[in-house]
C-alpha cells in the first residue's frame, strides 16, 4: 500500500501570472484537485460518494502553504499527498509540488480539516472504518510543525541545487 500518493500535472498559461509564474491561489487549486483524485485512487472513494452514503464530509478549517520555488508556465509538477494527522475529529494532511523529477519542492500544503456531519452542520467524530483507513495512510514525520517543515524543505532545495 502506497502511503504517499502522486500525479503529474502540467502548469497551464491562464494559471499564471503575466511573467509566467504559476498565481499563488493556483497553487492551491493544482494541489486539492490533485488531493481528491489522490483519495479516489488511493483511499477507494470520492469526496461525494462519501457524503452521499455517510452524510458527513471534511470541510477545511486551516490552509497553511509556504512557496519554496517559483513554478513556471508550461512546468510538468509532481503533486503528491499523504496524511499526518488523524484524530477523532480533526485530521490533517501535506501536499507537496515538486519539480518533475521530484529533487526540488516548489512549495508545501499543510490542510487541517474537521469531519463534519451535513444534518447536523456540526463537526462529528470519525467512524472507526473511516478512521481506520485513514490510520492505514498514516505518515509520521520528523518535524513536529509546520515552520520546522519548511525549514527542511529549504534546505533539501539548497543541497538540490548544489549537486
Amino acid at each position: 500500500m502506497q502511503k504517499e500518493i502522486s500525479s503529474l500535472v502540467r502548469i497551464r498559461f491562464s494559471d499564471c501570472d503575466p511573467i509566467g509564474h504559476l498565481n499563488n491561489v493556483k497553487y492551491l487549486e493544482y494541489m486539492l484537485n490533485a488531493r481528491e483524485d489522490h483519495v479516489e485512487a488511493g483511499y477507494g472513494f470520492t469526496y461525494e460518494e462519501y457524503t452521499r452514503k455517510t452524510g458527513c464530509t471534511w470541510i477545511t478549517i486551516q490552509n497553511e502553504i509556504a512557496y519554496l520555488k517559483e513554478v513556471r508556465y508550461n512546468a510538468r509538477v509532481q503533486i503528491s499527498s499523504k496524511t499526518i494527522e488523524v484524530g477523532d475529529r480533526l485530521s490533517k494532511v501535506e501536499i507537496l509540488m515538486k519539480s518533475e523529477d521530484g529533487k526540488t519542492i516548489h512549495s508545501v500544503l499543510w490542510l487541517s480539516v474537521i469531519y463534519f456531519n451535513m444534518k447536523t452542520r456540526k463537526s462529528d467524530v470519525h467512524p472507526d472504518d473511516t478512521k481506520n483507513l485513514f490510520m492505514k495512510f498514516l505518515v509520521n514525520l520528523e518535524e513536529p510543525d509546520f515552520k520546522s517543515r519548511v525549514a527542511y524543505f529549504r534546505k533539501q532545495n539548497k543541497i538540490a541545487l548544489r549537486s
